[in-house]
């Protein structure tokens, strides 16, 4: 019975704050108002509060009412350039924070993606991405022996992967996206400073250099209270197929 009350206390102000009866800046009501409010104790409240902090809806200090975060508009994501160029092309600080990084075995999956055999080595990185120091956006990038090796010779927090990679002379002449949403898995959850199963916004990339090689297979996972997709085409691509297409027809 406690986890439904929480659960429809944190609904509540949740539409309150998506309304905004609640809006950016403004307090959120006591633990005191609240437990009276819903005829309960202060369990069920602090467990709601807790949910709307770690969704990044409210942020609360020792002493005073939690208040609602004041974020800047979404913005849109142009997928046809790098992270690190697109954050500061909006005014926004970008960071990088390297989780890991290998030399290991192609899965099957992978191999399928970048066109090598199964069990062919490939370099896999997984990278937090911030903006303005706010947990934004998980990259799992995997690269062709040849190309990720590179990645071994530089501090990858400092450096646009991208562009590294295009000064070493590896530039993706063609990137087809695929775009979806997901459940944030336990790695995602733990690094966006999200609850588990929390919707994200999935970037899906696989680029190829100017001879039609691929040299990448990445998988971003974006924050969907921050960042947003906006796509224009004409629908098709060059070689007729569509753009959008039914999952699992």
């Amino acid at each position: 019975m406690t986890d439904v009350m929480y659960k429809q206390i944190a609904d509540d102000l949740r539409s309150a704050i998506a309304t905004g009866r609640l809006r950016p800046g403004q307090d959120v009501p006591t633990e005191g108002e609240l437990a009276a409010r819903w005829n309960t104790s202060r369990g069920p409240i602090r467990n709601a509060l807790a949910a709307l902090r770690m969704e990044g809806l409210i942020e609360t200090t020792r002493g005073r009412p939690g208040r609602v975060i004041e974020r800047r508009a979404p913005q849109a994501v142009d997928v046809s350039i790098p992270f690190t160029k697109w954050a500061r092309q909006n005014g926004a600080i970008p960071g990088a924070d390297t989780q890991q990084v290998g030399l290991r075995r192609s899965t099957a999956e992978q191999a399928a993606a970048l066109g090598i055999g199964e069990g062919d080595r490939v370099v896999e990185v997984l990278r937090l991405r911030t903006l303005d120091g706010r947990p934004t956006m998980v990259e799992r990038l995997t690269y062709i022996e040849q190309v990720g090796r590179h990645l071994f010779d530089v501090d990858l927090d400092t450096v646009s992967i991208t562009e590294f990679l295009e000064s070493r002379g590896w530039k993706s002449a063609e990137v087809d996206h695929e775009i979806d949403a997901v459940a944030a898995d336990t790695t995602d959850a733990a690094l966006l400073d999200l609850a588990v199963g929390a919707p994200i916004l999935r970037l899906r990339r696989v680029s190829r250099d100017p001879d039609g090689l691929t040299i990448e297979s990445s998988d971003d996972r974006y924050r969907s209270d921050i960042v947003r997709f906006t796509v224009s085409a004409s629908g098709r691509r060059q070689d007729g197929a569509h753009f959008i297409r039914s999952v699992g027809a």
